[in-house]
């Protein structure tokens, strides 16, 4: 049944790399943009000098500063993100962790992400984010494979994985199988062409490695780990790895329905919530189930945005146009809102 999925998940793709050729022979998804915006799809240098630049910000004075991962990309990029955080001098402050990008195609989820940087930064001043920025340390890094990402940009929209050199003519990791957690056991390839392949070894690109790095060395601060993917309009608990389900399972449950609440509060856009291993498929060597499973951060999440399987706008897929990112990135802030308030709620 795993492999029926995933080979429907193939099949759905090679349509998607077909409609994504028209997009690009029409001049839209390989097109660079001449400037940076927030409304649409940026690339990796682009949107590192928006950091830079928001960072030294009158509004992030105080509040901001850019952290880069211990390791580069295969290809020398930097992972680089961004920490917001009213300071507690005197206090262990918790913090909360956002990635997006894993995926290379998946532009929406980098997109997502820095409406939520310019959100947290920008509306300081209303309750919601005040309480956000004042109760928690958010470290978010906006594309956590900037080889792909930037591949996608350039070459092939449909690209998923790193850009290492696996073979004579194999390129790239999953990185989303690449994580020391029941690596390569359900949901994974052993082939390197394939776009599940998880690897030579458990944390085999520097990529990995990074986020490993830097999130266990901050285990004891980060109470939730949310990975940003697309598409489905899913949020997904632990495990992935298998159909069994955690021991804390119905409090993830009970946090991911007000997140997916939340959302439908906005605009109506309905989130399916559950276990990933059993609302989709079982899948090993996710960030989220390392995060839960070695780091030991307890709410770990993964939320695909949009589109829906199920709405009207499904057919897009990957290739979701710019205009939605407003729509997708203030449904993102309204889920993680409630997130923050109800994981608060826990540490007291």
């Amino acid at each position: 049944m795993v492999q029926w999925v995933i080979d429907e998940e193939q099949h759905e793709v090679q349509k998607r790399k077909k409609r994504s050729l028209s997009f690009n022979l029409a001049g839209f998804s390989l097109q660079r943009q001449a400037a940076f915006s927030l409304d649409n799809f940026n690339r990796v240098n682009d949107i590192y000098n928006w950091l830079r630049t928001v960072s030294q910000s009158t509004a992030c004075q105080g509040k901001c500063s850019l952290f880069d991962l211990p390791k580069n990309s295969y290809e020398g990029r930097p992972l680089r993100g961004i920490k917001i955080g009213t300071p507690k001098p005197g206090t262990t402050k918790p913090a909360i962790w956002v990635d997006a990008g894993i995926h290379a195609r998946e532009w929406i989820a980098p997109a997502s992400a820095l409406y939520f940087i310019n959100k947290l930064i920008t509306d300081y001043n209303t309750p919601d984010v005040k309480f956000m920025v004042d109760t928690y340390d958010w470290y978010i890094l906006p594309v956590a494979n900037p080889d792909g990402y930037e591949y996608t940009h350039t070459q092939d929209r449909m690209w998923r994985k790193t850009r290492s050199k696996q073979s004579y003519s194999c390129y790239g990791v999953d990185p989303n199988r690449n994580f020391n957690f029941h690596w390569g056991e359900s949901g994974t390839s052993q082939y390197p062409c394939a776009e599940t392949y998880g690897g030579k070894r458990a944390f085999s690109e520097p990529e990995t490695q990074a986020m490993r790095d830097f999130i266990y060395s901050k285990r004891h601060i980060i109470k939730t780990y949310i990975s940003l993917h697309s598409y489905g309009n899913y949020w997904l608990t632990s495990w992935g790895y298998t159909r069994n389900l955690p021991s804390d399972y119905q409090e993830l449950l009970n946090i991911a329905k007000k997140g997916s609440d939340a959302i439908l509060s906005v605009r109506g856009q309905s989130y399916s919530f559950g276990s990933a291993g059993v609302l989709l498929y079982p899948a090993a060597g996710g960030s989220d189930d390392w995060a839960k499973g070695k780091a030991g951060i307890k709410y770990s999440y993964t939320i695909e945005l949009s589109p829906g399987d199920q709405t009207s706008d499904r057919w897009y897929g990957f290739n979701l146009p710019a205009s939605h990112i407003p729509r997708v990135g203030e449904d993102l802030f309204k889920g993680l809102k409630v997130v923050a308030e109800a994981v608060e709620e826990k540490l007291r």
